[in-house]
């Protein structure tokens, strides 16, 4: 085989690795949007109040992105959870501190958790200040449970496949 036959082989097989390569790339960012189609929630001004809209995902969830403490979140809208739930494994990226301990009952059973306050909670120009949650040994993921210590300091409303959270 010539080296210009060799040069040509590996050339081919080069451009192949790069297509699948650009391919991985473009599907891995579509399925991410499926999964969190509100990873920059648009924020809208009414009167006196605040609103953001989030799109269902693919599964019939409202995952969005938003902020504690200044750090870059991914959070699940959990009408279920009392407090927002926070995997342990977060605490210091988070800042936050452990004030006491307490159990919780989970989707997989009671669970021993520490409790802890978020200095501020953001999500598009909602902002939050002082808000209950508890680090959560159990959860394993990046999702953070957005819980009712939320929801309550907002009126919420859900239309079709959207969620309208809304400032009191």
């Amino acid at each position: 085989m010539s080296s210009n036959q060799s040069a040509g082989k590996w050339m081919y097989v080069l451009a192949w690795v790069c297509g699948l390569g650009l391919l991985t790339f473009v599907f891995s960012d579509l399925l991410d949007r499926q999964e969190n189609p509100n990873r920059e929630p648009e924020s809208v001004r009414l009167d006196n109040q605040t609103e953001v809209r989030l799109k269902q995902n693919r599964a019939g969830h409202y995952v969005t992105n938003g902020f504690i403490n200044g750090e870059e979140v991914t959070f699940l809208v959990d009408t279920g959870a009392t407090d927002v739930a926070i995997p342990a494994y977060l605490q210091e990226k988070l800042g936050l501190t452990a004030t006491g301990s307490g159990m919780a009952q989970t989707a997989n059973g009671v669970v021993r958790v520490a409790r802890t306050s978020i200095d501020t909670l953001r999500i598009g120009d909602i902002v939050l200040h002082d808000v209950r949650a508890n680090l959560n040994p159990g959860m394993n993921d990046n999702q953070i449970l957005l819980g009712m210590s939320v929801l309550r300091q907002l009126e919420f409303t859900q239309r079709g496949e959207w969620l309208i959270l809304r400032t009191l």
